[in-house]
């Protein structure tokens, strides 16, 4: 199982982080209409309760924002990825359709304010993951976005580099069709006083629509 540790220099600057990781063993599929319905009901609710002015005020969505500027980072360029998502959708536009483990990651994201990283187990070099702060002209590809700069923005590491910020997560370590073995790290800037209802939505939702078992379960700080 992976051991997670969170750097001095990121403790220094985020002393009130907490988060949790998910590991299981997974069926993953191109498309689950039973999720896209749950995709859509959310959808609604959204557009029908919010504006793109209140997600800056959602409570992770805001801690978080909070922990870019601690760590040097401007979140209004570099988008938290769970207010980018709701910004997507606020905007009127449809989610992307990618695979069902994505698309459930997005959903969990959406729902709690979260920015959730999701990788292929299987990719993760070694067993040891750490969470610091991105360094000048580190090598970073962004899924779908090219070549990223992460410099000041929080970055978790396995043994040969980044694989995840709350903004992209990396090419390399990516989920698809083919994956058998997930981590999700859900990240709790604001303390962490409601990630054990996240995880367990994250289990939950994992388990019926990714046949999700053999669930282990890592908080850190």
């Amino acid at each position: 199982m992976f051991e997670i540790t969170v750097s001095p220099v990121f403790k220094e600057k985020c002393p009130d982080f907490r988060g949790v990781a998910l590991y299981a063993s997974v069926n993953n599929t191109t498309y689950c209409e039973a999720l896209w319905n749950e995709i859509n009901d959310f959808t609604k609710e959204l557009l029908a309760t919010s504006k793109i002015e209140d997600i800056k005020q959602q409570s992770a969505i805001a801690a978080t924002r909070e922990g870019y500027k601690k760590c040097g980072k401007d979140p209004a360029r570099y988008r938290v990825s769970s207010e980018a998502l709701r910004r997507r959708l606020l905007r009127g536009l449809e989610l992307y359709q990618i695979d069902t483990l994505v698309d459930l990651v997005n959903l969990v994201s959406l729902r709690t304010g979260y920015s959730i990283g999701g990788f292929d187990a299987d990719k993760i070099q070694g067993n040891r993951i750490e969470l610091g702060i991105g360094r000048n002209e580190e090598p970073y590809e962004g899924i779908g976005r090219g070549m990223l700069n992460i410099e000041n923005l929080p970055v978790y590491r396995d043994a040969i580099g980044g694989i995840g910020t709350p903004t992209s997560d990396n090419e390399r370590t990516k989920m698809d069709v083919s994956t058998k073995h997930i981590l999700t790290i859900i990240n709790g800037y604001d303390g962490g006083e409601h990630l054990p209802e996240a995880v367990e939505m994250m289990q939950n939702t994992v388990a019926e629509y990714a046949e999700g078992k053999d669930f282990e379960i890592i908080y850190f700080k």
